[in-house]
Protein backbone atom coordinates (compact mmCIF):
# COMPACT_ATOMS: atom_id res chain seq x y z
CA UNK A 1 0.00 0.00 0.00
CA UNK A 2 3.27 2.59 0.83
CA UNK A 3 4.24 1.52 -2.40
CA UNK A 4 1.46 2.14 -4.02
CA UNK A 5 1.15 5.38 -2.67
CA UNK A 6 4.76 6.82 -3.39
CA UNK A 7 3.45 5.67 -7.28
CA UNK A 8 0.75 7.53 -7.25
CA UNK A 9 2.35 11.01 -6.00
CA UNK A 10 5.38 9.86 -8.66
CA UNK A 11 2.72 9.53 -11.42
CA UNK A 12 1.04 13.09 -10.22
CA UNK A 13 4.27 14.91 -9.93
CA UNK A 14 5.11 13.84 -13.49
CA UNK A 15 1.75 14.50 -14.84
CA UNK A 16 2.20 18.20 -12.73
CA UNK A 17 5.57 18.53 -14.74
CA UNK A 18 4.14 18.05 -18.25
CA UNK A 19 1.15 20.66 -17.85
CA UNK A 20 3.50 23.01 -16.84
CA UNK A 21 3.15 26.05 -19.37
CA UNK A 22 5.29 26.23 -22.36
CA UNK A 23 8.15 28.64 -22.64
CA UNK A 24 7.65 31.00 -25.72
CA UNK A 25 9.72 30.16 -28.68
CA UNK A 26 11.49 33.22 -30.63
CA UNK A 27 8.72 34.49 -32.72
CA UNK A 28 11.07 35.89 -35.70
CA UNK A 29 10.96 34.03 -39.18
CA UNK A 30 9.10 33.48 -42.07
CA UNK A 31 5.63 31.97 -42.26
CA UNK A 32 3.13 31.24 -44.24
CA UNK A 33 -0.62 32.36 -42.99
CA UNK A 34 -2.95 29.68 -42.73
CA UNK A 35 -5.15 30.67 -45.76
CA UNK A 36 -1.77 29.95 -47.76
CA UNK A 37 -2.55 33.52 -49.24
CA UNK A 38 0.75 35.06 -48.15
CA UNK A 39 4.07 34.70 -46.37
CA UNK A 40 5.20 37.12 -43.35
CA UNK A 41 8.67 37.84 -42.16
CA UNK A 42 8.70 38.86 -38.59
CA UNK A 43 11.68 40.43 -37.28
CA UNK A 44 12.83 42.35 -34.16
CA UNK A 45 12.43 46.35 -35.00
CA UNK A 46 11.74 49.49 -32.93
CA UNK A 47 13.71 50.69 -29.79
CA UNK A 48 16.66 48.54 -28.73
CA UNK A 49 14.48 45.64 -31.22
CA UNK A 50 12.57 45.30 -28.46
CA UNK A 51 9.52 45.03 -30.72
CA UNK A 52 8.10 42.69 -33.28
CA UNK A 53 7.67 43.51 -36.63
CA UNK A 54 6.05 42.04 -39.61
CA UNK A 55 6.30 42.23 -43.68
CA UNK A 56 4.54 41.14 -46.77
CA UNK A 57 7.14 39.35 -48.27
CA UNK A 58 4.86 36.78 -50.55
CA UNK A 59 1.35 36.65 -52.05
CA UNK A 60 -0.45 34.09 -54.00
CA UNK A 61 -2.05 37.13 -55.79
CA UNK A 62 1.08 39.55 -56.60
CA UNK A 63 -1.27 41.72 -59.69
CA UNK A 64 -4.26 43.25 -59.93
CA UNK A 65 -6.85 42.68 -62.84
CA UNK A 66 -4.83 45.57 -64.61
CA UNK A 67 -1.88 43.27 -64.80
CA UNK A 68 -0.01 45.81 -62.78
CA UNK A 69 1.20 45.26 -58.83
CA UNK A 70 -1.55 45.17 -56.21
CA UNK A 71 -1.11 48.74 -54.72
CA UNK A 72 -2.40 49.78 -50.87
CA UNK A 73 -5.34 51.90 -52.64
CA UNK A 74 -7.85 51.35 -49.12
CA UNK A 75 -5.10 52.79 -47.04
CA UNK A 76 -6.64 55.20 -44.77
CA UNK A 77 -3.12 57.08 -45.25
CA UNK A 78 -3.49 58.73 -48.54
CA UNK A 79 0.53 58.95 -48.90
CA UNK A 80 0.47 55.03 -48.56
CA UNK A 81 -2.23 54.16 -51.12
CA UNK A 82 0.15 53.86 -54.22
CA UNK A 83 2.63 51.87 -52.46
CA UNK A 84 3.02 48.32 -53.58
CA UNK A 85 1.32 45.23 -51.11
CA UNK A 86 4.16 43.18 -51.83
CA UNK A 87 6.52 44.17 -49.04
CA UNK A 88 4.44 46.76 -47.44
CA UNK A 89 4.64 46.01 -43.36
CA UNK A 90 1.44 44.89 -41.76
CA UNK A 91 2.47 44.10 -38.18
CA UNK A 92 3.35 47.52 -36.77
CA UNK A 93 5.76 47.11 -33.96
CA UNK A 94 4.19 44.82 -31.19
CA UNK A 95 4.98 45.49 -27.86
CA UNK A 96 6.84 42.40 -25.91
CA UNK A 97 4.64 41.20 -22.85
CA UNK A 98 5.76 39.35 -19.81
CA UNK A 99 4.48 36.31 -20.81
CA UNK A 100 6.56 35.97 -24.50
CA UNK A 101 3.40 37.13 -26.29
CA UNK A 102 3.78 40.52 -28.60
CA UNK A 103 0.48 42.90 -28.53
CA UNK A 104 -0.24 46.09 -30.96
CA UNK A 105 -1.98 46.47 -33.96
CA UNK A 106 -1.57 44.58 -37.22
CA UNK A 107 -3.15 46.27 -40.60
CA UNK A 108 -5.15 44.21 -43.62
CA UNK A 109 -3.81 46.09 -46.60
CA UNK A 110 -7.20 44.55 -48.55
CA UNK A 111 -9.64 46.66 -46.20
CA UNK A 112 -7.24 49.13 -44.88
CA UNK A 113 -8.15 48.68 -41.00
CA UNK A 114 -6.10 47.46 -38.62
CA UNK A 115 -6.75 45.30 -35.81
CA UNK A 116 -5.91 44.32 -32.00
CA UNK A 117 -3.28 41.47 -32.63
CA UNK A 118 -1.48 39.08 -29.88
CA UNK A 119 1.81 36.85 -31.48
CA UNK A 120 3.31 34.19 -30.02
CA UNK A 121 5.49 31.20 -30.51
CA UNK A 122 5.40 27.97 -28.44
CA UNK A 123 6.97 25.87 -31.24
CA UNK A 124 9.85 26.66 -33.62
CA UNK A 125 7.25 25.81 -36.65
CA UNK A 126 4.10 27.37 -35.70
CA UNK A 127 2.99 31.37 -34.56
CA UNK A 128 -0.23 32.07 -33.02
CA UNK A 129 -1.93 35.37 -34.58
CA UNK A 130 -5.14 36.41 -32.55
CA UNK A 131 -6.77 39.65 -34.30
CA UNK A 132 -9.64 41.01 -32.35
CA UNK A 133 -12.18 43.07 -33.52
CA UNK A 134 -13.48 45.19 -31.19
CA UNK A 135 -11.72 43.50 -28.19
CA UNK A 136 -14.83 41.00 -28.02
CA UNK A 137 -15.06 39.07 -31.84
CA UNK A 138 -11.55 37.30 -31.90
CA UNK A 139 -10.22 34.86 -34.00
CA UNK A 140 -6.81 32.75 -33.92
CA UNK A 141 -4.96 31.79 -36.48
CA UNK A 142 -1.81 29.39 -37.04
CA UNK A 143 0.71 30.35 -39.04
CA UNK A 144 3.41 28.04 -40.45
CA UNK A 145 7.66 28.78 -40.39
CA UNK A 146 8.95 28.48 -43.89
CA UNK A 147 12.26 28.01 -45.23
CA UNK A 148 12.13 27.32 -48.71
CA UNK A 149 12.00 30.51 -51.46
CA UNK A 150 9.11 30.67 -53.43
CA UNK A 151 9.17 32.31 -57.18
CA UNK A 152 8.25 36.37 -56.34
CA UNK A 153 9.14 36.17 -52.99
CA UNK A 154 11.30 38.93 -51.45
CA UNK A 155 14.59 37.76 -50.14
CA UNK A 156 16.61 41.20 -49.31
CA UNK A 157 16.50 42.98 -45.93
CA UNK A 158 14.27 45.12 -44.91
CA UNK A 159 14.75 48.76 -46.16
CA UNK A 160 17.47 47.08 -48.60
CA UNK A 161 17.53 45.87 -52.25
CA UNK A 162 15.12 43.39 -53.42
CA UNK A 163 13.37 43.61 -49.77
CA UNK A 164 10.14 44.96 -47.52
CA UNK A 165 10.00 48.37 -46.69
CA UNK A 166 9.04 49.63 -43.31
CA UNK A 167 6.46 52.17 -42.56
CA UNK A 168 8.46 55.42 -41.39
CA UNK A 169 7.84 55.39 -37.22
CA UNK A 170 9.67 51.55 -37.61
CA UNK A 171 12.54 52.66 -40.62
CA UNK A 172 15.79 52.30 -38.78
CA UNK A 173 17.18 53.88 -41.44
CA UNK A 174 19.87 50.93 -42.68
CA UNK A 175 18.96 47.64 -43.53
CA UNK A 176 18.08 45.02 -41.01
CA UNK A 177 20.71 41.68 -41.25
CA UNK A 178 19.35 38.75 -43.04
CA UNK A 179 20.31 35.11 -42.23
CA UNK A 180 21.97 33.09 -44.45
CA UNK A 181 18.38 31.22 -45.48
CA UNK A 182 17.29 34.78 -46.94
CA UNK A 183 14.64 35.18 -44.10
Amino acid sequence: MKQSATHLLASLATAGMTLAPAYAAEPTGTWLTEDKRARVRTERCGPGNANLCGYVVWGSKPLGENGLPRVDRENPDPGKRERPLLGHQMILGLKPGEDGRFSGQIYNGDNGKSYAVTIWSETSSELSVKGCLLAVLCGTQTWTRVTDVVPGQLKGPTNGEGGPRSDREWATGKPAPTSPKGR
